[in-house]
Order: C-alpha cells, then sequence, then structure tokens
C-alpha cells in the first residue's frame, strides 16, 4: 500500500474538502483517465484495489498512472477508550480528493478495454467517477 516515507508532522487536522480541483484535474500522460466527481478521502487500500483490478483486467497491457497519494494521516482511538489524554494513533492514510481531479490515467489499450478497466476501478472507489479521454478533456476545455 502507499504511504509517505516521511513527513514533517505524524498526525494532521481533518481539514474541509471544499471547492472544486484547480491542480490535476486534466490527462498529463495517458489517453483514457478516471475522473472524480464528488469530494471524498480515497484510502491507500483503495487506490491499490482500483490499481490491480486494472492491471488484471489489462492483462498487463499499456501504462497505468496513478495520480493521487494517499498523504494525509488519519488517526483512531483505540475501541473502549475514555475520553481526553490526547489524539489517538495513525491507522491508515488517506488522498484528499476534490471533484475534477484524475484519479488514474492508461496509455496503450484501446478505448473499450480502457473503459471496462476504468469501470471496474470505480467500483472499487467510495465515489461517483467518470470515464474521459484526451479528446474530449481537450476539446471542452478549448471552448470560449
Amino acid at each position: 500500500m502507499l504511504s509517505p516515507k516521511r513527513t514533517k508532522f505524524r498526525k494532521q487536522h481533518r481539514g474541509r474538502m471544499k471547492g472544486k480541483a484547480h491542480s490535476g484535474n486534466t490527462i498529463a500522460f495517458g489517453d483514457f483517465a478516471l475522473q472524480a466527481l464528488e469530494p471524498c478521502w480515497i484510502t491507500s487500500r483503495q487506490i491499490e484495489s482500483g490499481r490491480r483490478a486494472m492491471t488484471r483486467y489489462a492483462r498487463r497491457g499499456g501504462k497505468l498512472w496513478i495520480r493521487i497519494f494517499p498523504d494525509k494521516p488519519v488517526t483512531m482511538r483505540a475501541a473502549e477508550t475514555r475520553m481526553g489524554s490526547g489524539k489517538g494513533s495513525v491507522e491508515y492514510w488517506v488522498a484528499v480528493v476534490k471533484p475534477g481531479k484524475i484519479l488514474y490515467e492508461m496509455k496503450g489499450v484501446s478505448e473499450i478495454t480502457a473503459r471496462s478497466a476504468m469501470r471496474i476501478a470505480s467500483y472499487k472507489m467510495p465515489i461517483k467517477t467518470k470515464f474521459v479521454t484526451k479528446e474530449t478533456k481537450n476539446s471542452v476545455a478549448n471552448k470560449p
């Protein structure tokens, strides 16, 4: 599973998921992509299960890019613990995803294969997603 090698601080505040994604909202590497439509935290386990599903479906064909990285620690208190005595320990890592963020990109496979692989990966995600291609993304962006 993905997690940072080191961080400046062990624990973080939860924060807010306001607005749309300004960076990482266009296709940069591949021809096909899976784009988030809702805000959420995606865990490193969910990212990994989506990656596995896509690589298995594509049968090691083409190239896959993961455009999100879980760099936010989520802490939890131990079960049946009284209130107080500080913040809990880090349990898992999440990537903060806003609407419009590209989650995965694919290149070197046909559109039908990519669409099917991305659909299987979207079942693993906790949010609604959509399949986008480089042509449709660029044509929408270039219109005034």
